[in-house]
């Protein structure tokens, strides 16, 4: 657990910095793979190639994310990925393996090009300028560092703007962790990918062996197109003149639609304002400051123990999850002296289907009061679990898809005006991401642990659970301006994961990395 502090990248001494080999990060160029490229394949399969670029055109869900930047207040663009490796990876392999990564993935040499004054939605165009110098870097810990400046430097990483003239993503390998281990980081842009697509992207980074496999495909070499401000510009006229007949296409028919099902009319507009309405729970007093300086920790959680605490109550890996954030919501305010029924927090929920491209976003997200003041932990497992399906079952459940259209025609500080509101309001939001199954490597390292870290777009603060192996990663980002005691936050968290781990007899014990 760390302190954040101004957006600033981390100031290492000349002498902690690992330089880089000359030669070895050289521009990619779209050229083929070379021999030497060849027999350092690290990996584990052949993926699939060019999912990341289905197309250069992003959804206007992503044209919201990619514009909010804009106002650092409700700034949701990075997703952050910290692995501790067992041992120092060979940097020449690290290199070559990003250099195949991006072939494997076009969208990570594609920069955004906006349209002249900010007209019609963003599209993605090959960086001609395109040198993995500047999106792969390593340095090393000051000497006796540990966890607390790891946590410190990539909190710092994290809040620091992207370069918006190059493909927004950048990686670093951080050495100097006890015991010779090191850390690996990868920021990517929201607007790229969301949680789903960056455990994709790094399946095809990771490798199922320690030793490189030399017989592993080659990626195939995507060109990708070229794309000025006038031509995303004509793209936008284009397509909204195309889209003239099908809309009114649309409309012909939802209107049919309508006469012909006004119960199923009346439904939807009843779920959408319910959607669409805040939760009834008050934001907590306590945690009302919002800030720009945010706070990373790290929690280890024994999985099979929380889902098997999850069936005690009846309830799945989410809900006993979420029962465990509020547990420790509970226990922070009860340690502060201030008391709350319940919190105003949002989860997201995957609406990917079968045959969707593994990057982009294919998210909604449903809000609602959590149970804070309930001290049974079953019972409030029940009471999450009852929140979530009735949520789920709205059919106005994806209100990110119906509003995101008529926001991202609006600049980027009218839409967090707008959209603002929806998010800073909130005293915690979760998500659940599935990890990577099986034991990974990363040019010759194992990967010990893969905390994940999501932005906070306004809220006190944002947590993410992700699976890797036996052990639940919860990455905790929060406002120190909201939580004023983050070491017994940190504490509170724990105790709460605790308390549901103790429905299931035997249960191991959480930890934070400190």
């Amino acid at each position: 657990m760390t302190t954040s502090a101004p957006v600033t990248p981390p100031k290492l001494s000349s002498d902690s910095v690992c330089r880089v080999p000359p030669g070895s990060t050289r521009s990619t160029r779209l050229a083929a793979p070379s021999n030497r490229q060849v027999e350092r394949r690290a990996e584990r399969g052949a993926p699939r190639t060019g999912a990341w670029c289905a197309s250069d055109e992003m959804s206007a869900f992503e044209t919201v994310l990619w514009r909010t930047d804009s106002d650092r207040a409700t700034r949701c663009s990075p997703l952050l990925a910290i692995e501790q490796l067992d041992t120092v990876p060979d940097w020449e392999r690290l290199v070559a393996a990003h250099r195949e990564l991006v072939q494997f993935a076009p969208r990570l040499r594609q920069r955004v090009v906006e349209a002249p004054l900010g007209l019609g939605t963003p599209l993605w165009s090959l960086d001609p300028d395109f040198d993995l110098r500047f999106h792969v870097w390593r340095a090393c810990l000051p000497s006796g560092a540990g966890w607390p400046e790891l946590l410190e430097f990539a909190a710092r990483l994290a809040m620091r703007p992207f370069d918006r003239a190059r493909p927004p993503w950048e990686a670093v390998l951080y050495e100097g962790l006890p015991g010779g281990r090191a850390a690996y980081l990868i920021k990517l842009h929201h607007s790229a990918s969301d949680g789903m697509g960056v455990m994709h992207l790094l399946g095809l980074l990771h490798s199922r062996t320690r030793e490189p496999n030399p017989d592993r495909p080659s990626p195939a070499v995507t060109e990708g197109n070229r794309i000025s401000p006038l031509d995303a510009l004509a793209t936008q006229v284009r397509g909204d003149v195309e889209g003239v007949p099908g809309a009114l296409r649309e409309v012909g028919t939802g209107a049919w639609r309508a006469l012909g099902n006004l119960k199923g009319t009346l439904r939807y507009g009843q779920s959408l304002r319910r959607m669409m309405t805040p939760p009834d729970a008050p934001g907590s007093p306590l945690l009302a400051k919002r800030s720009l300086a945010w706070r990373f920790a790290a929690l280890d959680v024994p999985f099979a123990d929380l889902k098997a605490a999850g069936k005690v109550a009846g309830g799945s890996v989410n809900d006993v999850y979420l029962a465990a954030l509020l547990g420790g919501y509970r226990r922070y305010h009860e340690a502060m002296g201030v008391q709350v029924d319940a919190i105003p927090m949002a989860i997201p929920i995957s609406v990917r289907q079968p045959g969707d491209t593994e990057g982009g976003n294919k998210i909604a997200s449903i809000r609602f009061s959590g149970p804070v003041a309930t001290e049974d932990p079953r019972e409030r497992i029940e009471e999450i679990r009852a929140l979530i399906l009735s949520a789920r079952a709205e059919p106005a459940v994806n209100t990110i898809g119906l509003l995101s259209p008529a926001l991202a025609r609006l600049p980027g500080p009218l839409i967090a005006q707008v959209a603002g509101p929806l998010t800073k309001g909130n005293d915690l939001q979760a998500s659940n991401v599935p990890g990577i199954p099986g034991e990974l490597y990363l040019a010759g390292a194992r990967i010990e642990r893969m905390y994940p870290y999501a932005p906070l777009p306004g809220c006190a603060a944002m947590i993410t659970l992700v699976t890797h192996g036996a052990v639940g990663c919860v990455g905790v980002n929060f406002d120190s301006a909201s939580f004023t005691e983050p070491e017994l936050f940190v504490q509170c968290l724990l105790d709460g994961f605790s308390e549901v781990l103790a429905l299931k007899p035997g249960a191991g014990s959480p930890l934070a990395r400190l």
